[in-house]
Formats: C-alpha cells, structure tokens, sequence
C-alpha cells in the first residue's frame, strides 16, 4: 500500500486504507504499507497494530506542512529512491497506491519500471488540497487546481486498474483526467461493531462526526443549530479536531449557543462508536465527500441522516428514505430538515432508521476486500460496488 497519509492522520482515506490493509491481514495476505513518518523517531520497516491486525508499516521521513497543525508529507525529492528500496525489500505481488501526490508518484513510477502489477484508489480533491497550501494566491488558484489534476493523470495512467469509492467520484476523475474505465468500489464497513438504540430518543441530540476543517462547513451546520426553535431543545455534538476548532467555537459564542454545543476534540473509537449510539439524527454538511466513511458509520448506527445534497453523498442519504438532503451552503434548508427529524414520531423515525441499517449493508468491507482480491489477482472486474442497485433510480 503507498499512503501520503494514514495513522495517526484522521481522516477518511486514513482509515480505508488502515481497514483495508486489516481485513487483507486477517486473510493471511502479507501487507506492507508505505506511509509518512508522524515523528521521525521511528524510521523504516516497523510492525504496528491497526484495526485489529499486525502488519509492516514503512515509515519514511517526513516534513510537517507549517502551519497546519498536523499534515505531514514525504519529501518529494527522496521518493523514487526511498520507492525503489522498500519494493526491492518487499519483492510485492501488487502496488496498491491510495494518493497520486508523494509516494503513489514514487511507487508507481519504481514499480513500473519492475514489472508490478499496479492498482490505484483516488481519495483526491484538489479543492481540499489548496486548503493546506497557503502560499498559493487566489488568482492563481484555477491554475492550481488544473496542475494537480495533470500531477494525478500522470500518476493514474500507470495503473492497470483506478478505484474510487462511489460512481459520482469515478466520474469525477474521469472528468479531470484522460484516465477510463474506473471502477466505484465502496470503501466498506464493518456494520457488527456499531450499536443502533432503537429505542424512543430521550432528548434531541445532533452528531456530527469527522475532521473539523474548512471543506465540511461545519459553520454552516452551527448556523443552522442556532435557528432551530429552542422549544426541540436540541443539543449539537461534534465529534472531532481541526484546525477550524477555535473558529467555530467563537461563532458558537457570537451566536449564543456555546452551552449547547460540545466540541470533543480528538476521540478514541470508543467514544466515536457511542457518541452515534447516543444521537438522534446525524448531520454532514460537507460539499466535498468522494464517499463519507463517517456517514456511513452514523448509518451502520442507525441513524437518521440530514446530509448536503452534494458530490457522493445522495449515494448514500436517499432523500426522504433514510433522511434527508438539503441544498448545498443553505442554512434554513438544513435548519429545517433538522426539524423534520427532530419532530418525528418514533414511528417515523424507526423508518428511517432502519432504512439506513438496510442501505449500509450493500458496503460491508467484506465486500470490498473481495472486490480488492481480484484486481490484485488480475482478473476481470467489472460493475459497481459502492451503491445498491437501484440507487441510480433515486438519483
């Protein structure tokens, strides 16, 4: 696997490739993973223990991007060498790379050259890229913007086979670059380690759970919360860091609401697995989801959804089925599909919750895995794997 980002990193394609690589583990397949190093004490070929599983990790050193808080990246003019010996050390069957950007780049171009078989997964957003890359003025941002879409092509025309994890991302790359005939492959659940309480909601709890940065317009969901007729009694929950932490908290105080909203931080899986236990309805405001790992784990919990109608996630939230979607950015919008929730008798609820129970399952991760054995065994593969049949319908 060649990841430019994974443990401790949080986020979606973070934890795909960390659940990925522990369900090939458990089948006895023998994984190695290429990733930044998150200190630079520890270097080179380390066993760690993810998701359940043991596995070799490559730790190779590593910059952090200042002033993120926490991005860290491969150095670039290192990559083909650092490529070239972690391949000649693993003599790999297959090079499945999740990210164009540092070490995909420098894995596809030394596996190539040796004769491995190369399967690429797309996780990239230029958009959320520009986000980190401060130095880059607005005026040349369209120019930005199209320079990493070329950075990708380059990248993705060396595998034999390009992932992604819904058809609208799928498009979406095809779009962007001269790469064909990609695959939508669901990153997959593992539903059996969420809990769904069915039971009558006691109080009206919102979740929100992912990285809180720009792209997922948590401040419009804030927003939104504030609006909502105080009589629901309705309480926000978001669940997760970022660099927009102390901003949000600020509007939360503008808006006169911060008694009513727990920002947690960072949180163990734990707490994550029970915030979705505790909630009534969750809320994903983003623009920017080429899947949502967590609304999928909100689903596996049974719980309603109030999404933005943008990008991948109406794969995911069938409008009026097991939530709802609301206009991209409009604040009144996702106040009052809240509402809706939120009023709902538990009849009407139970529909919906069990509406998402129904939906999740078409991605359980054994499903992915499967999918996965097959490309790296080279055979056919054809179809999708991301949605459930008739989700073209409700499009």
């Amino acid at each position: 696997m060649g990841a430019d980002t994974f443990w401790p990193e949080i986020n979606g394609a973070a934890s795909f490739i960390a659940r990925l690589s522990a369900g090939l583990a458990e089948r006895g397949h023998d994984v190695h993973v290429a990733a930044p190093s998150y200190s630079n004490k520890k270097l080179g070929a380390l066993i760690e223990e993810h998701e359940g599983q043991k596995f070799t990790v490559h730790r190779m050193y590593s910059w952090r991007w200042y002033p993120h808080p926490w991005v860290r990246f491969s150095l670039p003019w290192r990559i083909k060498r650092n490529s070239a010996r972690v391949i000649d050390e693993v003599k790999p069957d297959v090079i499945h790379f999740q990210s164009h950007v540092v070490i995909g780049r420098g894995m596809t171009i030394e596996g190539k050259k040796r004769g491995v078989r190369i399967i690429g997964t797309n996780h990239f957003m230029p958009e959320n890229l520009l986000e980190y890359t401060l130095i880059i003025p607005p005026f040349l941002t369209k120019r930005a913007i199209r320079a990493a879409w070329g950075a990708a092509d380059r990248t993705f025309s060396r595998a034999e086979r390009v992932t992604t994890p819904t058809r609208k991302a799928a498009e979406y790359l095809e779009a962007n670059t001269s790469v064909t005939g990609v695959l939508a492959i669901s990153c997959g659940i593992d539903a059996h380690n969420y809990t769904p309480n069915m039971q009558p909601r006691t109080d009206n709890l919102i979740v929100f759970l992912g990285r809180v940065v720009e792209e997922k317009q948590i401040d419009k969901l804030i927003r939104a919360f504030a609006i909502l007729d105080p009589a629901l009694d309705a309480r926000l929950e978001i669940v997760g860091g970022g660099d927009q932490e102390a901003r949000l908290k600020s509007l939360a105080a503008q808006l006169r609401v911060t008694d009513r909203i727990t920002f947690t931080g960072y949180v163990d899986e734990a707490y994550l697995r029970n915030a979705l236990t505790r909630a009534s309805v969750f809320a994903m405001p983003s623009i920017a989801e080429l899947q949502s790992i967590s609304t999928m784990e909100a689903m596996a919990s049974g719980l309603p959804i109030v999404a933005a109608d943008a990008m991948a996630l109406p794969h995911l939230v069938h409008d009026g089925e097991n939530g709802f979607l609301f206009e991209p950015g409009n604040v009144a919008d996702l106040a009052e599909k809240l509402t809706t929730v939120l009023s709902m008798s538990h009849g009407e609820v139970l529909k919906l919750k069990n509406e998402s129970l129904k939906i999740v399952e078409s991605h359980d991760i054994q499903r992915t895995l499967d999918t996965f054995e097959s490309l790296y065994r080279g055979e056919t593969v054809d179809g999708e794997f991301s949605t459930p049949a008739n989700a073209e319908s409700r499009e």
